[in-house]
């Protein structure tokens, strides 16, 4: 089952922030497209919610050195 979540995302400062963002999640099992914007300060991630989870995509977000943002 396809899953998507938007999620706010500081510490984001250059492109290279956004692809370092973007590849990791690419590379997380289960993540069907992902896409980092600095300007809006969010990601957005579609993935199979029956390989990964939002906990899994946000660790990921963590690991990399940004902070997602819970509301």
């Amino acid at each position: 089952m396809t899953e998507s979540v938007t999620l706010t995302v500081t510490g984001m400062k250059c492109s290279g922030c956004e692809a370092n963002i973007t590849g990791k999640l690419k590379s997380l099992d289960g993540v069907l497209m992902a896409v980092a914007s600095r300007a809006d300060k969010e990601v957005k991630v579609e993935f199979d919610a029956k390989k990964t989870t939002t906990d899994a995509i946000k660790a990921v977000i963590a690991q990399a050195g940004y902070t997602v943002q819970d509301f």
